[in-house]
């Protein structure tokens, strides 16, 4: 829940062959939400609350990551099934995994690359979470909470300073 409430997106308005601006599209739906983000927030983290909830795992992926000369990095939408595969091993608690500070990606060698032209230093960057990166956005995700004001669930907050304290080494 956390994650998703602050998902950004790149915006297609940009002039073509220049990155647009990232623009935050709390779990992909503002534009067509019709009310209240943080109430909708708030509806989910109390469904995950009721006795017996069986949560689903939640897995998020980055297909658009490019290296130093605008090139994409994973070979394209024909190959996701490769890490469909790694989110099912998850799912039975098995197929390799790394902590990072925003959760799990998988571990080297964990997702089947064979027959692909990626190279390992491609695999490494796709799969790189830059601590460096995600505290230069704190600010920005505090920024589109405070759109929410009071409304806010106090459990976001609360993530995002945990959040901070693992970017940071604290936590």
């Amino acid at each position: 829940m956390f994650l998703n409430s602050f998902k950004g997106s790149e915006s297609t308005a940009a002039p073509a062959g220049k990155d647009g601006k990232l623009r935050f599209e709390p779990m992909q739906i503002q534009p067509i939400c019709g009310y209240n983000m943080a109430d909708y927030f708030a509806h989910w983290l109390e469904l995950g609350r009721r006795d017996g909830a069986q949560l689903p795992k939640v897995f998020m992926v980055n297909w658009f990551r490019k290296n130093d000369h605008g090139r994409f990095l994973w070979p394209g939408f024909g190959e996701n099934s490769r890490v469909l595969a790694w989110v099912f091993e998850r799912c039975d608690e098995q197929g390799g995994a790394q902590a990072t500070p925003i959760g799990l990606v998988p571990a080297e060698g964990a997702l089947d690359t064979d027959g692909l032209e990626i190279t390992p230093e491609d695999m490494a960057k796709l799969l790189d979470v830059d601590p460096e990166e995600w505290r230069a956005q704190l600010a920005r995700i505090g920024d589109q909470y405070a759109i929410f004001g009071d409304a806010l669930p106090n459990e976001l907050a609360r993530q995002l300073e945990a959040l901070d304290q693992r970017l940071n080494g604290s936590g």
